[in-house]
């Protein structure tokens, strides 16, 4: 997605001001939160993103996401998760198709990180 110069600076005006009144609202109920505050806001935005989900789950949605993927064959991709982690091996025709296969696993709730091991697949006549 193209962005312009335009958007950018209004994306960060918004974040300003939010974060102002972030700050205003701090200051208006007795002033800094306690660590202890700090840490329980925190910690739901951080297990949020994994979930604790089991890795068949992770599995079959990074399948899910592939077929999502335009200009993407992933009939010869292996998908394995561990903990979250994500690897994948196998092979693709293009060298383009191996990015798009990792960063639709990487957009999959859960995964923690990915393993790309995919290779492009060479034709018999070169």
């Amino acid at each position: 997605m193209k962005t312009n110069g335009a958007s950018r600076i209004l994306g960060a005006m918004i974040a300003m001001a939010i974060a102002s009144c972030a700050t205003y609202a701090n200051a208006q109920t007795g002033g800094m939160p306690s660590d202890a505050s700090m840490q329980r806001q925190a910690a739901p935005a951080a297990s949020n993103r994994n979930d604790n989900r089991t890795d068949s789950a992770i599995v079959r949605d990074v399948r899910r996401a592939f077929t999502r993927t335009t200009n993407l064959n992933a009939a010869n991709i292996h998908v394995d998760a561990r903990h979250g982690i994500v690897t994948l091996t196998g092979t693709v025709p293009r060298e383009s198709q191996v990015a798009r296969a990792g960063n639709a696993a990487r957009s999959v709730r859960g995964v923690r990180s990915v393993h790309n091991r995919l290779t492009v697949r060479r034709h018999a006549s070169q």
